[in-house]
């Protein structure tokens, strides 16, 4: 293992880390736009639920005071209830083209939320509904890792403040996560070099998570549901910027 590859999986962890810790989110989005163009995909996909995983708890202190379990609880259950839904669809869609089908939807719908004077809502929000977006979120998790954009965006829309938004969605991305973790270690899929990177991961992302943690606390509601929708956007662009790549490939 060299060291080259050492320092960029430490460097991707802190920067991942430091956005998770300031939004609850988007970890494999900022560490995969670094580690995409050295470290094996079989490598990074290991990487990046351990490392998102290691920044949910780091980061839960944050809102813990605002998590309401009987709001986050049908999320959760239809997330669990749609993972194995997402695994099946993955051997009959292409994973290629519904990740660049989310980008496009991501691209056009998060900057029109963003540029326009106010963020609509939705209040059409019920258990069961709540439970819909969750399965459809376990569906994007098991079709193409994809399980936070379906969540995150639902909650912005249902107008709540951002404790209460950052609390369902970091609850239900956590247990998502843990269940993920929990897979690919019965399975065996995370190898001998994956392992040993998990360590490079946790004291790289460390500070950076906590110190954003600690910087989200001076946003406004209105602030803070502008970066969820600017890191949407960017997730978006990185997802079909990336399938483009893999079709023309």
């Amino acid at each position: 293992m060299s060291i080259s590859l050492v320092a960029i999986v430490a460097l991707g962890a802190a920067a991942g880390g430091f956005v998770q810790g300031l939004s609850g989110f988007a970890f494999g989005l900022i560490s995969l736009g670094i580690w995409a163009w050295t470290v094996e995909p079989s490598i990074a996909g290991p990487l990046v639920v351990f490392g998102s995983l290691i920044g949910q708890l780091l980061s839960f202190g944050t809102v813990r005071h605002s998590l309401d379990v009987p709001v986050v609880l049908p999320f959760v259950i239809g997330g669990v209830l749609g993972i194995p839904a997402g695994i099946m669809l993955l051997h009959r869609i292409d994973p290629v083209a519904f990740k660049l089908f989310v980008g496009l939807i991501l691209l056009l719908w998060c900057p029109t939320m963003l540029l326009g004077r106010r963020l609509p809502q939705v209040r059409a929000g019920s258990r069961l509904a709540d439970g819909v977006i969750g399965w459809i979120g376990g569906v994007m998790g098991g079709l193409g890792g994809l399980t936070g954009p379906a969540p995150t965006l639902w909650c912005a829309l249902q107008g709540w403040g951002r404790d209460k938004q950052r609390a369902v969605f970091q609850t239900f991305n956590l247990s998502m996560q843990t269940i993920t973790i929990v897979a690919y270690v019965g399975t065996g899929t995370i190898s001998h070099d994956a392992a040993w990177l998990c360590a490079v991961v946790v004291p790289a992302m460390l500070v950076p998570t906590l110190i954003g943690a600690r910087l989200y606390r001076r946003f406004t509601d209105a602030g803070f549901q502008r970066l969820v929708l600017m890191l949407l956007t960017l997730s978006g662009a990185v997802l079909v910027g990336s399938s483009l790549i893999q079709l023309r490939g």
